[in-house]
């Protein structure tokens, strides 16, 4: 490519200063490989190949007793919930599922959302088979389908009295289903919540599961390094409107992390409250039966729905040799915590060329910028993989507006109704639906829905525009190889 066409393809672009700037020549070198004629860059797809998600980080074996612990705790998390007389107690009253590896499953336990139209052999969306088990007589919502994503809905507002829509915020999540008419259930008799009416009234929004892998990788990242890495290339950053902050928990004021919002500071918060949240198992970190916004101004949830003692998970204590067996919650979070992030491809799809050219053209246009491709952890006292080590990531951990386009009208924390972390990109290769709620299953659209509005990712948008459709394939060949 010619001196004057390097100048020209800079001219496009949304200017990154200094560094950046720099790179465009050589970059420009390497896009010799555009392919001339008609073309058209298409997300290649869930990548195929060997599943190598949802196995331990492979220092397990260096640290006694932590093998056992991470089957343990997979095990639990396929463990399904009855609401009494099973060997896993403590369903609903409210609940969205009743097993944590029903929503986390694609590519493998762990991961997010499922659908039956690409992998036909794990079955349709497992909402749509949990919601009449054992006489529970609940109808499925109409934006929860076979083929779709596993969603749980949040109201945005809460209603008045006659059923419109009032100005005081709900965000909270209303469970799909209840265990009214189960024969487990006791005398219960609540209602689901009328999502048809809010449906009306514009009042619904959506998240599907965010994936698990390399979760304690991201536990493990100091402070110090996401505040380090906030405050790298300003200029560039300001350049592209880039200006994400750390959410933080309102008591102790540290960074919270994960979550779609990054909420939740810690793995066992995050999986208390997903226990309590999504299967309605109270829980030593949230010990409180879930009643719906009109049950609670009325008194709370009605007795007849408290079936069992709470919290229904504790830990199992021996008092006689002063032990304890650790709750759903703490092996929950422990295997998270040891689950090692996905392996990426260097070969497919598109070949090692491909990839590469994409990986540059990924810091090239400014992607780098919120998903940061590694930051390294602190020192652990927990296994050696999670010490001192590289965590390609490629997210900040900060929260960024994302513009009105994605807004969900939700505030948790210090993350406004646009607010959202930066996803983690590692994995990306082997999954299926985009965005917080699920809306997309094509790379490329999710890519375009970034821009509205008021979105941090307007910049880098616009550079990503600005690309030949060649090296819009390799940037996406990349992000399927990961």
């Amino acid at each position: 490519m010619s001196t004057g066409a390097s100048k020209r393809l800079k001219s496009k672009f949304v200017p990154i200063r200094k560094s950046l700037v720099c790179m465009a020549f050589l970059l420009a070198v390497s896009f010799a490989t555009v392919t001339l004629g008609q073309f058209s860059p298409h997300d290649p797809g869930v990548r195929a190949g060997t599943v190598d998600a949802g196995q331990p980080l492979s220092s397990l074996s260096q640290t006694p007793g932590a093998s056992d612990f991470f089957a343990n705790g997979l095990f639990r998390f396929q463990e399904v919930e009855s609401v009494q007389g099973g060997t896993n107690n403590g369903l609903g009253p409210r609940f969205n599922s009743n097993q944590c590896a029903s929503c986390h499953s694609q590519p493998a336990v762990g991961g997010t959302s499922p659908s039956a139209t690409v992998f036909p052999f794990v079955g349709p969306n497992p909402e749509t088979l949990v919601y009449g088990l054992n006489g529970a007589q609940n109808f499925l919502p109409s934006f929860i389908t076979p083929d779709g994503p596993v969603r749980e809905a949040r109201f945005k507002f809460l209603l008045n009295p006659n059923g419109s829509l009032s100005s005081t915020p709900d965000g909270g999540v209303h469970d799909l289903f209840v265990i009214s008419g189960r024969g487990d259930a006791g005398a219960c008799t609540i209602k689901q919540p009328n999502f048809h009416q809010n449906l009306e009234l514009n009042n619904v929004i959506f998240r599907i599961p965010t994936p698990t892998f390399g979760a304690g990788l991201m536990e493990n990242i100091s402070e110090e390094t996401i505040y380090s890495n906030m405050r790298a290339n300003p200029e560039q950053k300001q350049d592209l409107g880039i200006s994400g902050v750390p959410n933080r928990d309102g008591n102790d004021g540290m960074i919270t992390r994960f979550g779609w919002k990054g909420q939740n500071k810690s793995l066992e918060i995050f999986a208390g409250e997903a226990y309590n949240v999504e299967m309605g198992v109270t829980n030593e970190l949230f010990q409180n039966e879930r009643a719906s916004p009109d049950e609670a101004l009325a008194g709370g949830l009605p007795a007849n729905c408290k079936v069992n003692a709470t919290p229904e998970d504790t830990g199992n204590m021996n008092p006689s040799q002063y032990t304890a067996v650790p709750s759903d919650v703490v092996q929950f979070a422990m295997f998270m915590r040891l689950l090692a992030p996905p392996t990426p491809s260097t070969t497919n799809p598109g070949g090692a060329q491909s990839i590469a050219n994409g990986k540059n053209l990924f810091n090239f246009v400014g992607c780098a910028m919120c998903h940061t491709p590694t930051l390294q952890t602190s020192s652990s006292g927990i296994t050696p993989g999670l010490s001192q080590v590289n965590a390609n990531l490629y997210s900040d951990l900060l929260i960024h507006h994302m513009g009105s386009n994605l807004s969900d009208g939700v505030s948790q924390g210090g993350a406004g109704p646009d607010q959202f972390r930066s996803a983690p990109l590692w994995g990306l290769g082997q999954r299926i639906f985009f965005l917080h709620d699920g809306r997309t299953t094509d790379l490329l659209n999710a890519i375009r829905e970034h821009a509205s509005t008021g979105s941090e990712a307007n910049g880098v948008i616009s550079n990503f525009k600005q690309l030949s459709p060649q090296q819009k394939q390799d940037l996406l060949n990349f992000l399927r190889s990961l």
